[in-house]
């Protein structure tokens, strides 16, 4: 058992990449955090020198947080304030400003894919993972650190296959994703292209499950991360849904089992977050639903605060041996809200500096 942690007093964080569907979620869901203060956001140039309230296209349940929306939007660079940066920044600009960041002596959380394969960046999923922030020993990016959130649907596949992987040996994986809208950002498929449609096609997105699943559920050695050996293979599909991405799943294995041990394998599955106590962990990282049309996003996304991966329909698979569905919050768990509880495990593990 690890013991709980708490830090000596708040910390002052600041948003990068504000304005955004996933800059959004960061501003809501720090608003009341035990750990973590809010003292900046920051967006484009376009947006910097203006009340936070006039600049951002509010999209979220509830109102704007009074104290956010009066903030001043800073330009999006290496002066930000704070100790931590979460970076919700665009892939396009993010890489080069979260170096600098690191480099002025910050931890930076991201959400942007530019450093997730960097081979000295942890890609953390903290339940499957947590050894993997030794990494932030390797790094030379100066008196900072960065830690990265992998993309949504491989947080949620990660889950489900973190408890297999431990208990029986995994050989092969087969995943056929259906993302929400949400994921596609505020610029996304508009409601008429989606409307009595699927798109079979989101750019970039199959290779990164493959291969941020690897490194994610991979092994650190004294000569650095070895991949998993592991076979996988990732169809990606849009589909008209808010939120929550539904994961079609099929697993071969490395020995035998019967339905009860991995149902058992899924349900007692714990992990550094729920030993710790961290305030974004939930009770039940993997969650399994024994209900036959379960699980569905609009009525399971948001157990365990949307923090969870939800699972159901377990059953044999002709082809592999098992098959079964997942569900995972992509806004919440798949991007801010697993940051936030990224950045709470590497706070507790002394990676701030």
């Amino acid at each position: 058992m690890i013991a709980t942690y708490e830090p000596d007093g708040p910390i002052p964080v600041a948003v990068a990449g504000a304005t955004g569907g996933v800059g959004q979620r960061f501003v809501s869901l720090l608003e009341a955090h035990p750990w973590f203060e809010l003292v900046a956001l920051a967006a484009s140039e376009h947006s910097a020198g203006r009340p936070y309230g006039e600049v951002v296209r509010w999209s979220l349940p509830g109102p704007l947080p009074a104290r956010a929306a009066g903030m001043e939007v800073l330009p999006a660079g290496p002066d930000i304030p704070g100790r931590l940066v979460f970076s919700a920044l665009d892939a396009a600009v993010a890489g080069a400003i979260e170096t600098e960041l690191a480099r002025g002596g910050k931890l930076v959380v991201s959400n942007a894919k530019s450093h997730r394969m960097d081979p000295a960046v942890p890609l953390l999923v903290p339940e499957v993972n947590p050894g993997h922030l030794a990494l932030c020993e390797r790094q030379d990016f100066g008196a900072g650190r960065i830690v990265t959130n992998p993309n949504c649907s491989t947080i949620a596949l990660a889950l489900a296959l973190k408890p297999l992987c431990d208990a029986f040996g995994l050989r092969a994986v087969h995943v056929v994703t259906l993302q929400a809208l949400s994921g596609a950002g505020l610029s996304g498929p508009t409601g008429f292209e989606m409307t009595d449609n699927v798109i079979p096609y989101i750019e970039g997105e199959e290779p990164k499950i493959e291969t941020e699943t690897l490194k994610v559920l991979g092994e650190l050695g004294d000569d650095g991360l070895h991949a998993a050996e592991l076979r996988l293979s990732a169809t990606c599909n849009r589909v008209p849904v808010v939120d929550g991405h539904t994961l079609c799943v099929s697993v071969e294995l490395g020995r035998e089992a019967d339905a009860a041990d991995l149902i058992e394998a899924w349900s007692s599955f714990r992990s550094d977050p729920q030993h710790i106590g961290l305030p974004s962990a939930p009770a039940r990282p993997t969650l399994y639903l024994a209900a036959p049309d379960a699980p569905q996003p609009r009525r399971h996304r948001d157990l365990e605060r949307g923090m969870a991966t939800v699972i159901g329909r377990l059953r044999r698979c002709p082809v592999l041996q098992w098959k079964f569905v997942a569900l995972g919050h992509n806004t919440l768990r798949g991007a801010a809200g697993g940051s936030i509880l990224a950045a709470e495990l590497a706070v507790a593990r002394g990676c701030l500096a």
